[in-house]
């Protein structure tokens, strides 16, 4: 994440748009004012929320909206008369609690296809953390379970003569946080992702096994591209290669 100077006291925050890879901040209310003037933050750019640790649009939080696009008042002329064109009409039924959900979720005729499109992203990024963590998961498996025996007698000279069962600890630590949501990993989620295919696939093709390379390509993609993608089909893809590629790696045992 990028570092920037904040100017004033108080709460700050890392931000970054729809489809930044990297996060911009931290960032006071009155940089992200500004910042929203010069037209490089809207209502649509998402926020790093910590007592969440979730990713959340400016605009879904009514207080910060409040604070970085405050309300000018507009000049005009006082009604002498004032007529309301809407009435309320005392014979209409009550509006229940399942139509303001089905009207949020665009359910109804009126609100067929205009659902929020950052909501969609959010359950996408929440699908797409939970699909890295299984796949963090299956890449520990494959690392440790050729080795698992030293690792459970604790066996500390076998354990470094083995290396990847260290990293197969690492995987499945890492896996287990972000399946608690812990979506800060991300920056390590993506070197892992790079760093396992570099280094395992170099030690497969010492080894004289190109095929499983690809198992392990398919693997390291999905696990970077899922920390990445907002959107359904594509993080659907990539999941599918990576969980696939994965489990491969895992039931070949090759480590």
């Amino acid at each position: 994440m990028s570092s920037g100077a904040p100017t004033s006291s108080g709460p700050e925050y890392y931000v970054r748009g729809i489809n930044d890879a990297e996060a911009r901040g931290p960032f006071g209310l009155d940089q992200l004012a500004s910042l929203a003037e010069a037209g490089q933050v809207t209502t649509d750019t998402y926020y790093y929320e910590a007592e969440s640790e979730q990713w959340l649009t400016l605009g879904s939080n009514p207080e910060l909206k409040a604070r970085i696009w405050p309300e000018k008042k507009k000049l005009g002329f006082k009604e002498k008369d004032f007529k309301p064109v809407n009435q309320e009409d005392p014979n209409a039924p009550a509006i229940t609690v399942q139509q303001f959900l089905d009207a949020a979720e665009g359910k109804t005729d009126d609100t067929k296809g205009k659902k929020d499109k950052s909501l969609e992203m959010m359950k996408a990024a929440i699908w797409g953390t939970r699909g890295a963590a299984v796949i963090m998961l299956l890449s520990a498996v494959a690392l440790i379970l050729p080795s698992v025996d030293s690792l459970m007698a604790l066996d500390v000279a076998r354990i470094l003569e083995k290396p990847l069962i260290i990293l197969g600890v690492a995987d499945l630590v890492v896996g287990v946080l972000l399946m608690l949501g812990v979506i800060s990993l991300y920056p390590f989620v993506r070197f892992r992702a790079v760093f396992g295919l570099g280094f395992l696939g170099f030690i497969l093709w010492a080894q004289g096994n190109p095929t499983p390379i690809v198992a392990l390509a398919a693997g390291s993609a999905g696990l970077y591209f899922a920390t990445i993608f907002v959107s359904y089909l594509p993080l659907a893809v990539t999941l599918l290669a990576g969980i696939g590629g994965m489990a491969a790696l895992a039931g070949m045992s090759l480590f």
